[in-house]
């Protein structure tokens, strides 16, 4: 039968009916796509979020006969992205028959074991956690999610009667327990007392559906989520207010990211005092709204309600003592102000930790705020990548939303502090972070590259992206940087437009960086042009231009980046792309070798002037970078086929001959010499690598 398309105010329709009819009746894939679209909007369910499930018959592999198998999302998958991949398959009976073996809430970490032993696809994924609350339901497919308006019932004050006034008697209620075995069997009790409902409310958790099909189940779900949305903006509507109304007027939004971009640097190093770490900023309209109300002193410490946003958030954010019109430009000033509400944070959270522990708990974990409120500007985050701090900040956004329901139905509750600790701390959390990956070398670190719209720039940026580092491509070819930027991963890079040669365009490029990465640790000046001609044919414009990019730049670069990381305070990395030019005297050369080896000496009075900062200030000398290299591509080629004699198609032979080591240079070589300056050799500075096979006139020693 075909589906009809269906409107919804609060929640988005995106069921495709051609997509999921060349799926046939596979229902694992039918399973895969209702998780993926459920996963795309953010008000369902954020990065992580959620389980979803579905149950087939299969062949039994050992005997032939037909078995019942749950489908179900791994351990640490995110619906949005979940592939065949990512979740597990189980044998439903064998799960089920657990219930023989289950000793209790004592029980409760025993039993993640058992889980294995019911494992019917070989190649699953871990499962996880809410795997038995899927699989003591008798449902062919289930959606376990964190809709923002549902988690606002889950986590307002009588919740159970709430749930009532709006579902009548077709919707459960659990009150808040943690996932676990047990939780599965309130589940499967809540179902048997009130047969025939559509799903469950979770307290101050989340929500349960279910359906025959993946579409009835997807259209339950949107349709109880859209019922509590409508619900919430209802009682909104006769509130007449939202959190108290407006305390703190919102700075017009240049303002307020100009502000930010001047704060972050010195927020991330404050949040930095144990681990080093990435930011994020937002001053969306739901934001704005919260951290300007009247009830934001009353509501953020309350902390978060649902257990996947206090995980990321910490339990409860920082609100900074600073007016919204604070003068910034002294640094030392604002950070000695700041600190002691950070020292004063991290004393509660010690206690927080101290009063709740129980005899097996993991080591107390960095005590540095995650989330922190701006009242009139907005909200910062910080943790150890991109995606994690981004992540934080959207699940801080759906605790808003959270709050700002259960405030308008009747009053907002958080979870008791020692349930959240047992979240938190819980040992089989702690098992999942310790299965996470090891970190790169460059991890928590950002950097910014010029030039890097092509060659050797942009393989200098793959290479410090592939080694864990964030990076901002800068060039003055936009079209170059946007398809730079889409090479990589989400949450690895970003551009900015920057004209080396302009003070104001730095700038720009720098509080690019501030407010997509919180500050910059390492630059790398690699923008660069090539004029090759002898006396009496360079120009002034010549001169003037190889100085500006070349010297004038880099003089600049270094100078508005210092002070960024003195704003931070954890040190950083400057390195020159000069070039062998720079130390050997060749023919018709006289602009370009000069304003090479101007680059060479700065940075070795920059390496004296800096180190006490542990800003390390290094030189990175290619040459006869011919294959992939932008300079090649114009006259300078040609100008220096000119000065040895030759045509400029034997240049890359002709370079490759005169090196010790009869070897080609590409800018992959280039971008490992970097590497090795910012990545490896971390007691260096005022260095001189030279990443060109081998020229004896060039030994620097």
């Amino acid at each position: 039968m075909k589906n009809t398309v269906q409107q919804f105010k609060y929640v988005d329709y995106l069921w495709n009916e051609s997509k999921a009819a060349a799926l046939g009746d596979n229902q694992v894939e039918l399973f895969l796509y209702r998780s993926n679209i459920l996963g795309a909007d953010l008000r369902i369910t954020n990065y992580g979020g959620g389980n979803t499930s579905c149950k087939t018959i299969e062949k039994d592999p050992l005997t032939n006969e037909e078995v019942e198998v749950m489908w179900i999302k791994g351990s640490g998958g995110d619906i949005g992205t979940l592939t065949k991949a990512g979740i597990a398959g189980l044998y439903t009976d064998r799960l089920r028959n657990l219930k023989n073996v289950y000793g209790g809430l004592e029980d409760e970490d025993r039993m993640v074991g058992l889980f294995n032993h019911c494992i019917y696809d070989l190649d699953s994924k871990a499962p996880s956690i809410d795997t038995p609350l899927h699989g003591l339901l008798p449902f062919k497919h289930i959606d376990h999610l964190h809709p923002d308006a549902l988690i606002a019932v889950a986590a307002a004050k009588d919740s159970q009667r709430v749930t009532k006034e709006i579902w009548g008697d077709t919707m459960g209620w659990v009150p808040w327990q943690r996932p676990g075995f047990d939780l599965g069997l309130q589940l499967e009790k809540c179902l048997n007392d009130n047969p025939g409902i559509r799903g469950i409310v979770l307290g101050s958790h989340g929500l349960f559906t279910w359906g025959d099909t993946s579409y009835e189940c997807y259209m339950n779900s949107l349709e109880v989520i859209e019922m509590a949305s409508d619900y919430i903006e209802n009682k909104v509507k006769e509130n007449g207010s939202v959190f108290g109304g407006q305390k703190v007027q919102s700075l017009p939004v240049e303002e307020r990211r100009e502000k930010a971009a001047q704060l972050m640097p010195m927020l991330r190093g404050l949040c930095s005092s144990e681990n080093r770490m990435i930011g994020h900023f937002n001053d969306s309209d739901v934001v704005l709204e919260y951290i300007n109300s009247n009830d934001l002193d009353r509501l953020a410490p309350m902390g978060t309600s649902c257990p996947d946003h206090f995980l990321r958030t910490k339990i409860q954010p920082l609100v900074l003592n600073l007016d919204t019109n604070e003068d910034l430009s002294d640094s030392k000033k604002v950070v000695d102000k700041l600190k002691p509400s950070f020292e004063q944070y991290k004393k509660e959270y010690q206690e927080y930790y101290d009063t709740h522990k129980r005899d097996n708990s993991p080591a107390v974990r960095d005590a540095s705020p995650v989330v922190i409120i701006y009242p009139g500007v907005g909200m910062f985050s910080f943790a150890k990548n991109k995606q994690t701090t981004r992540v934080a900040n959207e699940f801080y956004v759906n605790a808003i939303n959270v709050m700002r329901g259960a405030e308008a139905i009747t009053e907002y509750t958080s979870l008791p502090r020692q349930e959240a600790f047992d979240i938190e701390y819980w040992l089989l959390e702690e098992a999942k972070l310790q299965r996470m990956p090891k970190e790169k070398p460059l991890s928590r670190k950002v950097a910014l590259v010029t030039g890097a719209g092509g060659g050797i720039g942009k393989a200098i940026a793959d290479k410090l992206a592939e080694e864990g580092a964030n990076v901002i491509l800068t060039d003055i070819a936009e079209e170059r940087l946007k398809e730079g930027v889409e090479t990589y991963a989400r949450d690895t890079a970003s551009y900015a437009v920057c004209d080396v040669t302009k003070s104001d365009s730095i700038a720009e490029a720098y509080k690019k960086a501030c407010l997509e990465f919180g500050g910059v640790d390492i630059v790398v000046h690699s923008a660069g042009l090539a004029i090759s001609k002898p006396l009496e044919e360079t120009t002034e414009k010549d001169w003037d231009i190889l100085q500006n990019v070349l010297v004038k730049g880099q003089f600049e670069l270094a100078k508005q980046a210092v002070a960024i990381m003195r704003k931070q305070g954890l040190g950083g990395d400057f390195i020159s792309i000069a070039s062998k030019n720079g130390l050997v005297s060749g023919p018709n050369n006289v602009g370009y070798g000069t304003s090479k080896a101007a680059q060479q000496h700065m940075a070795r009075l920059l390496a004296a002037e800096l180190g006490g900062d542990k800003i390390r200030v290094n030189t990175v000398n290619p040459d006869g970078v011919i294959v992939g290299s932008k300079i090649w591509e114009g006259d300078w080629a040609e100008g220096r086929a000119k000065a040895y004699g030759i045509s400029v198609d034997e240049l890359p032979a002709h370079y490759a001959k005169r090196n010790l080591l009869n070897e080609i240079i590409y800018p992959e070589d280039i971008a490992n010499g970097v590497f090795a300056c910012v990545g490896v050799l971390d007691k260096t500075t005022g260095n001189i690598i030279n990443v060109d096979g081998g020229m004896a006139n060039a030994f620097v020693r």
